[in-house]
């Protein structure tokens, strides 16, 4: 179980469409030196999903906060609350949990600038970043958070995003050489690829 204090919350769409930018950040994370820590996994059967959730929320110093793909996807369909509803649930932890919990730091990430402010006002004040379903701004913001509120080295940018490349090539490499085709290593679930983050980060970053 990791830490507290390195520990950081992802609340975001796990569909396939957002894998890229869901992946870069977590790497960024595992980079920095922290954890990302995702609901999909503590998936006990025994235990209902928000009470999951609100383990991890309550064990996870910082949280990222997704609220890029919340809207409906056509016209009759209905607006997906889930994410907007873990971001109350942590930002009431912060409120109202003990003396650590209240040191909690929140990254609040729209598609474009100042969308939820038209939708979701009582955030207006906060400092929300745009990524535009890019994973290389999302990546540098979260770079950016990390260093700002989280102590995390001053590593640049271009660096950063220079390391994921090696990693993924080192990942592909290693998968393929395992028996994986290529199709496979685009199923396999996140969780599979921040593991191998991890391994990658242990054994001296190889390329």
């Amino acid at each position: 179980m990791p830490p507290f204090e390195r520990s950081v919350f992802i609340n975001c769409p796990f569909d396939e469409d957002f894998a890229p930018i869901l992946q870069a950040m977590a790497f960024c994370v595992v980079f920095l030196g922290f954890w990302p820590r995702l609901a999909p996994e503590n998936a006990d059967n025994a235990s209902g999903r928000l009470d999951r959730i609100v383990e991890l929320i309550g064990s996870s110093k910082y949280a990222i906060h997704d609220l890029s793909r919340c809207r409906a996807k056509s016209e009759g369909d209905l607006a997906r609350m889930n994410m907007p509803f873990e971001l109350g649930l942590d930002y009431g932890c912060r409120k109202f949990g003990d003396d650590s919990q209240s040191s909690k730091s929140i990254l609040i990430f729209e598609h474009e600038r100042y969308e939820y402010q038209k939708v979701l006002s009582d955030i207006s004040g906060w400092d929300i970043r745009a990524h535009g379903s890019d994973f290389e701004k999302a990546m540098a913001h979260v770079r950016d958070w990390l260093v700002g509120h989280a102590g995390a080295e001053r590593l640049g940018r271009a660096l950063v995003s220079g390391k994921y490349v090696a990693f993924q090539e080192w990942y592909w490499e290693m998968q393929l050489a395992a028996g994986s085709s290529e199709e496979d290593i685009r199923e396999y679930p996140t969780g599979e690829m921040i593991t191998a983050m991890h391994e990658w980060m242990a054994a001296g970053q190889p390329t």
